[in-house]
């Protein structure tokens, strides 16, 4: 019977040669595999070309590698949590490449299953898409993604026995799953090992074919970073709990929602167990709860937000490319998130500013393209008094075509056999406001 190495912290990273291009599970700080990227940081290993979500807060993580000069390309979905990457990306210091996160996940369960590459609609459209081939598939502009492979992998899991095999806790699996199967070399920092026939085989989660080497590393609340805060509370004004409350109005019985980063996350604070309303969130979640308000974080899942949440009778746990597949297929029913601009043709744009590095398009691209709605939520206008809802999007485009319903802190709108409508005026708000804060045309369908 096959035993799976078990080696040391030192004797794993010295596994990884100058070059490498090197896959790093986690999302946030949940799930991510500290302890072996903080000793690879110990070493020489350099032009690195490092595959993850993000690269990490400065001093943790891939961000040690980064503030080392280990790293000489960055590719994933969201740096710009790490002002380091960006200054890094901004210099030309390092090289960096931007994917959709649910199209990465995708690209590395890819690369893992020996497929060539995809075709997605997320980022059709959009400046993500320049230079790479599209395709028009049953009326759909799709476009092409090659799978991506590394020479080694580093992932974090809960429990391992000793033939390799893998059982990841809570929203842990994220990009970890997808990446054990796409590296020629496997290394897997895991909390706890047990012998052999010890874990159910109903509850594997990765089979030990894919692992190489096992690292025991137990993580303590000092290694998660900013992503173990638990039980902080946070004033909202009440505009912005107007369009949280307006939002929960759009919600069925029965709805799988994922909400956006900023005020959608307010709505989670409004709905009851009687609503009946199932919270996705991208990371690997189905069943989200409310934020728990004690505890370690270590006892607790994280929602996209990287925030620590309950989780419901009923809910489940997967990993990233499983999560983005729900979302690509239709299984989500309506998405909320934020807006810079929405323009008359239901474009979107929310992921870049002028004069900022393109570096944090995380997994918007995805939700805009692939729930069955979408609706956006925004202050009405910039600070400068600027309107955000536009005869045309001057900003990056997060989706073409995509936009159901804006909610802003004066409006309702709804996109209405391909007209923008205004059905509702807000709180606090009159209509000769909102004509005269909006540039786009509209048509007037007031209750």
């Amino acid at each position: 019977m096959k035993h799976t190495p078990q080696i040391s912290l030192e004797e794993a990273v010295a596994l990884v040669k100058n070059g490498d291009t090197l896959l790093q599970g986690g999302f946030g700080m949940t799930g991510n595999p500290v302890h072996l990227m903080h000793a690879l940081a110990e070493t020489d290993t350099k032009d690195i070309t490092f595959i993850g979500n993000n690269v990490g807060e400065p001093g943790l993580g891939g961000g040690r590698l980064l503030r080392n000069g280990q790293i000489k390309k960055m590719v994933g979905s969201f740096f710009t949590s790490n002002p380091e990457a960006v200054e890094a990306a901004q210099s030309g210091k390092v090289a960096y490449e931007l994917i959709p996160q649910g199209t990465l996940a995708e690209a590395i369960r890819a690369g893992g299953a020996g497929i060539g590459g995809f075709y997605t609609p997320t980022s059709a459209g959009t400046l993500l898409a320049e230079n790479r081939e599209t395709k028009t598939i049953k009326g759909v502009e799709q476009v092409f993604v090659e799978g991506i492979r590394g020479n080694v992998a580093f992932i974090r899991a809960w429990k391992a026995d000793k033939m390799g095999n893998l059982q990841y806790r809570l929203t842990e699996q994220n990009f970890n799953k997808a990446m054990a199967t796409a590296a020629d070399l496997v290394i897997v920092e895991v909390e706890e090992i047990v012998e052999i026939g010890e874990l159910d085989p109903n509850q594997i989660h990765t089979p030990g074919c894919y692992v190489d080497y096992l690292v025991q590393a137990t993580l303590t609340m000092d290694d998660l970073g900013s992503s173990a805060d638990v039980g902080i509370a946070k004033k909202v004004s009440e505009a912005r709990m107007d369009m949280a409350k307006r939002v929960l109005k759009e919600l069925q019985k029965g709805d799988v929602v994922n909400l956006g980063i900023g005020i959608p996350t307010l709505v989670a604070d409004l709905i009851w167990p009687e609503d009946d309303i199932n919270l996705h969130t991208e990371n690997g979640m189905l069943g989200v709860g409310p934020a728990p308000m004690d505890g370690g974080a270590l006892d607790y899942p994280v929602n996209a937000g990287k925030i620590p949440v309950t989780a419901l009778p009923g809910s489940s746990y997967f990993d990233s490319s499983e999560s983005f597949g729900m979302i690509r297929g239709k299984h989500v029913d309506v998405a909320v998130m934020g807006g810079l601009q929405v323009d008359e043709h239901a474009d979107l744009a929310n992921w870049a500013v002028p004069g900022k590095p393109l570096l944090g398009v995380g997994g918007a691209m995805d939700l805009a393209s692939g729930a069955k709605r979408l609706i956006i939520t925004m202050t009405h206008t910039n600070k400068d008094g600027s309107p955000k809802v536009v005869p045309q999007c001057t900003l990056p485009l997060t989706s073409k075509g995509s936009v159901d319903m804006i909610i802003t802190d004066k409006a309702v709108f709804e996109f209405i056999k391909g007209m923008l409508v205004l059905i509702e005026i807000m709180p606090g708000a009159t209509l000769e406001e909102v004509r005269a804060l909006t540039s786009a045309t509209f048509v007037e369908k007031l209750a």
